[in-house]
């Protein structure tokens, strides 16, 4: 016990002991403690780049939407078609037909013809 004493007590008064202690201490808080550390700084790379990939998908659908729109503004054609196929509209000496692909159901088994 007293050899244990000695050198618990040499430790205690060797200052590399301290500043081992304390630079310890300061790894940890710098590396993974503070809301500044290198294991956020990691987790911050991550995210900026997940985020620049967003950025460049936005620009990209941009791009298409306005070329979407100078071919709108230019060619009446477009205008047409788009109405045509997505609001059904027509001209006066059309008839629009719309399919669905559902079957009509019968409750009695009969159909009736009015």
């Amino acid at each position: 016990m007293d050899r244990l004493k000695k050198i618990l007590g040499k430790l205690y008064r060797s200052p590399w002991l301290k500043y081992g202690i304390v630079t310890l201490l300061a790894v940890l808080l710098i590396g993974f403690i503070d809301e500044n550390s290198v294991w956020h700084h990691f987790k911050n790379q991550e995210l900026i780049e997940e985020l620049e990939q967003d950025i460049q998908r936005q620009k990209d659908q941009y791009n298409q939407d306005n070329a979407k729109i100078k071919k709108l503004s230019s060619d009446p054609k477009a205008i047409e078609k788009i109405a045509r196929e997505r609001y059904f509209m027509k001209t006066d000496d059309e008839d629009i037909f719309v399919f669905s692909g559902e079957q009509p159901s019968t409750t009695s088994g009969h159909e009736t013809v009015e």
